[in-house]
């Protein structure tokens, strides 16, 4: 139960860091945080709580991450399901009480038709720039593997982990940097889940791509790692 806790508030608190620093601060008249802020704060958020938490559970806070490191040979099966339904809980609740908070100011309404609607993911018309179907699924597919394959390198018993929280907030910033105008970035489908639900819509519609080409990119970064670059020997 301790690592399903730590599974559960280390992803609220990365959906409310996250998508808390895209809903209050990234559109503020002139003194607004941009993209680089919500990049910056979703790494932060991974950063922290992998002190904080990352030695009880492993610190994966998305689904996809603990599909990676099953693919890869790092994380045992039965675990699974629970470790990703504490995930899905944590971001809803995160999403709940970020809904909570916003409807306190007044006017406050999600506005589903369009692109970004209270930090969710999406495509065609739904994308920040207007990606397709296509580039939003591929630019999540690589993001992912590419994210585990940092996971997996910067956590191997060869490495040197006292780095791996940070090296691995910071692999998050830089995919936040890059792919926030094609999707408004997933690359967990815990994340997406949590902002769709409470968008509806078109936004919940497009879900499946967010669970999808995360899970199949960090699966094909587990395996890549696990056969052609995980370390054997000193």
């Amino acid at each position: 139960m301790r690592n399903l806790f730590a599974e559960f508030f280390g992803t609220f608190w990365l959906v409310f860091g996250g998508c808390g620093s895209a809903l209050f601060a990234a559109g503020y008249p002139e003194l607004g945080i941009g993209f680089a802020g919500v990049a910056l704060a979703f790494g932060l958020t991974v950063v922290t709580m992998a002190y904080a938490v990352g030695h009880i559970s492993g610190g994966h806070f998305n689904p996809a991450v603990s599909l990676g490191l099953w693919a890869g040979g790092r994380f045992d099966s039965k675990d699974l399901l629970p470790y990703i339904v504490a995930q899905c809980i944590g971001a809803i609740a995160a999403a709940g009480v970020l809904f909570l908070i916003l409807s306190g100011k007044a006017g406050f309404a999600i506005d589903n038709t369009k692109a970004g609607a209270f930090a969710s993911n999406g495509y065609d018309a739904f994308s920040p720039d207007g990606y397709s179907l296509l580039s939003a699924f591929s630019i999540e597919f690589v993001l992912t593997m590419f994210f585990l394959l940092i996971i997996l390198g910067t956590t191997d018993k060869f490495a040197n982990s006292k780095f791996a929280g940070l090296a691995i907030g910071l692999a998050l910033v830089l995919i936040h940097l890059i792919s926030i105008p094609v999707t408004n970035t997933s690359v967990n489908p815990a994340r997406s889940l949590s902002q769709a639900i409470f968008t509806g819509g078109e936004p919940l519609m497009q879900l499946w791509l967010f669970w999808v080409a995360p899970i199949a990119g960090a699966i094909a970064g587990g395996f890549i790692y696990k056969s052609s670059l995980q370390t054997t020997s000193a």
